[in-house]
């Protein structure tokens, strides 16, 4: 682009647009009503179980956790070893496959209720609120000069944020570390290296993100945001503003004939963006960024009561339903469709699957190990002999004893412990010798079985097959 100056030369203009918005920060106003108790409830729900799950105890043990030293996992009666990680390959797909099932039913339901970025951003904003005051008074605290109660109501709250960030990492290494050895740590401040980095790192991240991050993670930083439209389609439920109502909007006067001056039932209040935690304006359609809290559904609402319209303006509702005027019934009967019905199939099997392998899991693990460092010796009695270092776990909540036994050569016998006694979610090594007469198998490697037999319950048995070396 060029213009002239007033001697008539020509001067090259060039404009700039940046590709980047300036970040404007988002001050959400308070809001009551189903959607906002349902928020709270589920803030109250998952944490009472985060907070309060690490002081159950459990046949005297904590009783989850997920002692890393010991390299075992405790869930109530279930403990789980290293040998264990396809439950958690499992359990990860579940929680995929779950995901998906809830994103094509109701879109970003997990966003808005149960993320804990949505639940401690909800905390803080609460914290905020009560020192701060409202939406107005926030933004005319931080317009203003930073006198005295500025820095007063300033390091009040960040003071009560930190520690509940802390209090939050604490809770969250309480799961790693056995949290009654970590309360006594505490007293004088006496944790361990890895202990003091994840308590202040976790902390350090809640405080940045739920107290100052707030919507940027939902928009910029979560690959949930990203990702969540290819698992949307005409028939998932999302927050959504009917324009065919509300449009066009504009404010007038209560008990105004509306109708008359072309007027839809959007009064214009800006409540639905005010209230919004990432500042969208839902008015404008879906966006990426909603994360169907439904805040502006219950604000709506209240507006709508107010004027006396009908609720319903801003609404979970389907892009289908809009279109061609679905009833609630229509919306319920559409929501079962293919995708759904493969997805909670899928989902369905795993969990079924899974939940029979645990319920006839035996709590019993044998790993055998031949001595390689001697293929094979002539014993003293002119046998055949292997050496073989047997690992005994007692993944169960019971001591038992357990007997060794082998078998898959004729004249096999045992020298060495042939009765173990393992305590209750302990591993037991022990060595033992197997000969076998000269002429009782093939020249190089033979297939054999141990077989460690819990002797107070005939169903708690494991059969660990192993080679026998013949010279």
């Amino acid at each position: 682009m060029s213009q002239s100056n007033d001697s008539g030369a020509k001067i090259a203009v060039v404009n700039t647009q940046s590709l980047y918005e300036k970040h404007k920060k988002v001050y959400p106003r308070s809001v009551t009503g189903l959607f906002a108790n349902w928020r709270w409830a589920m803030v109250w729900v998952t944490q009472l179980i985060f907070y309060g799950t690490i002081w159950l105890q459990w046949n005297g043990r904590q009783a989850v956790l997920f002692h890393v030293a010991e390299r075992k996992f405790y869930l109530f009666g279930l403990v789980l070893w290293p040998q264990d990680v396809l439950y958690l390959a499992i359990l990860l797909i579940i929680s995929a496959y779950a995901l998906f099932l809830v994103t094509a039913i109701g879109g970003r339901l997990f966003c808005g209720y149960v993320c804990p970025q949505t639940v401690y951003t909800e905390i803080l904003l609460w914290i905020e609120a009560r020192i701060e005051g409202e939406r107005p008074a926030r933004m005319k605290l931080d317009k203003g000069p930073h006198n005295a109660r500025w820095w007063r109501l300033k390091v009040a709250k960040h003071a009560l944020w930190l520690l509940v960030a802390l209090w939050t990492g604490f809770s969250f290494v309480g799961y790693f570390t056995p949290v009654r050895e970590l309360t006594e740590a505490a007293k004088t401040l006496a944790f361990g290296p890895w202990e003091w980095f994840w308590i202040l790192f976790y902390a350090g991240f809640l405080y940045m993100q739920a107290g100052f991050l707030r919507e940027q993670v939902c928009k910029y930083m979560c690959p949930y945001a990203r990702f969540q439209g290819v698992m949307f389609d005409p028939d998932t439920l999302v927050i959504s503003y009917d324009p065919e109502r509300g449009e066009p909007r504009a404010p007038r006067k209560k008990g105004t004939d509306y109708k008359a001056k072309g007027l839809g039932d959007c009064v214009d209040c800006s409540l639905c963006v005010q209230v919004c935690p990432t500042g969208i304006d839902i008015r404008d359609g879906l966006q990426m960024e909603c994360i169907a809290c439904a805040a502006c559904i219950d604000v709506c609402d209240q507006v709508m009561d107010k004027v006396g319209y009908p609720r319903g303006l801003i609404r979970y509702s389907t892009e289908a339903a809009l279109e061609k005027h679905y009833t609630s019934k229509d919306i319920l009967a559409h929501l079962m469709r293919t995708r759904t019905l493969i997805y909670g199939s899928i989902l369905a099997a795993i969990i079924v699957a899974t939940a029979w392998s645990m319920a006839t899991r035996v709590p019993l693990k044998v790993d055998v190990i031949r001595d390689r460092s001697v293929l094979s010796r002539e014993a003293d009695d002119g046998r055949i002999e292997n050496l073989y270092s047997l690992h005994v776990a007692n993944t169960g909540e019971t001591a038992h004893r357990f007997a060794i036994s082998v078998s898959g050569m004729d004249g096999m016998d045992i020298f060495g412990e042939r009765i173990i006694e393992v305590p209750a979610s302990s591993l037991k090594s022990v060595d033992v010798a197997v000969r076998v007469d000269p002429g009782a198998g093939k020249k190089g490697s033979n297939v054999i079985q141990f077989e460690v037999q819990a002797q107070n319950h005939e169903k708690i048995v494991v059969r660990e097959k192993a080679t026998f070396l013949m010279p």
